[in-house]
């Protein structure tokens, strides 16, 4: 018999041999390596868009400022690419409620696509107080006939949040004449744009220096527009079953104070969670209305989601 230390040795010649076989016939050469590496993912640059509007209004791309700044934002969305297939997601079931009471109003249709910036068409809230897919403030809310407090808060109120903007950006489109500068507005607000456009002396947005935010914030906007018109030219590939739709629902019209949101639910033969994923600006489990309003509360449809049966 052989002794263990011969065995050891003669098991790592025979390892040692067979790496340097495999060396010599496959040796990974650095360019071997970067080419399966560029062969694995490629990154490219985009082109730029020959013409881009915004409601109508035409984006200068001649000017080297806005083609750099309307380029980062094209590369930054199109390679966040996470994010920009749960935006196409989320638009398909969205947009089919925004976009009627945009035209009812006579609001352009590419004002959708601010509401997709400002919240990523989800119901967050900011560091600064504004909630909603619209991300609309309490005082404008207020201002503009929503209610806000802590029972109710209609800033999560799809429709009437809509109806709100609508307002909003009517009246800043009357006060600049120009919708880019409206949209502008929703993000600096009325005064702050106007007062920019007073102390630079100039009257479009493209002119003018902002800072960080509202100076990226209409080239956000055109770059969300343009990939999501044509996400397939951006690269993202779906099904139509891999989108988000709207579960159908009736209204059901409620004038009283009710106690306890949990039970209406279950007698409407759903659970508080759908009933609050339905009505998400009802804030908290019962609804107070002592003035005695008349609210429209949204019930699924049967069938749509699985309700344990008491």
């Amino acid at each position: 018999m052989k002794t263990p230390i011969k065995i050891l040795i003669a098991s790592c010649l025979i390892i040692l041999s067979g790496l340097f076989i495999f060396a010599e016939k496959d040796p990974p050469t650095q360019e071997r390596f970067d080419t399966k590496r560029l062969n694995d993912y490629n990154v490219y640059a985009l082109p730029m868009p020959e013409n881009l509007d915004f409601a109508g209004e035409a984006v200068p791309l001649a000017d080297p400022d806005v083609r750099e700044r309307m380029d980062r934002e094209l590369l930054v969305n199109t390679y966040w690419q996470s994010n920009g297939l749960l935006l196409i997601k989320r638009a398909h079931k969205y947009f089919p409620v925004i976009e009627p009471i945009l035209a009812k109003h006579g609001v352009p249709d590419d004002f959708k696509y601010l509401a997709v910036i400002e919240s990523g068409l989800q119901n967050v809230v900011s560091p600064a107080g504004a909630r909603g897919i619209w991300q609309i403030m309490p005082a404008t809310a207020r201002e503009y006939g929503l209610e806000v407090n802590d029972n109710v808060d209609e800033r999560y109120h799809l429709e009437k949040a809509t109806e709100a903007a609508c307002m909003y950006l009517l009246n800043s489109k009357e006060r600049f004449g120009s919708w880019t500068l409206a949209a502008a507005a929703y993000n600096a607000g009325n005064s702050g744009i106007n007062r920019r456009l007073d102390g630079q002396q100039v009257e479009d947005y493209y002119n003018l220096l902002l800072g960080e935010e509202t100076g990226r914030y209409m080239f956000r906007i055109l770059a969300i527009k343009e990939i999501l018109s044509d996400p397939k030219k951006y690269g993202f590939n779906f099904r139509e079953s891999d989108l988000y739709n709207l579960v159908p629902s009736y209204k059901v019209e409620v004038d009283t104070a009710v106690a306890d949101l949990a039970a209406f639910a279950n007698f409407h033969e759903i659970n508080y969670k759908v009933l609050k994923i339905h009505n998400p600006w009802l804030r908290e489990p019962k609804l107070n209305n002592r003035s005695r309003k008349l609210y429209e509360i949204e019930i699924p449809q049967d069938g749509y989601y699985i309700i344990e049966k008491n």
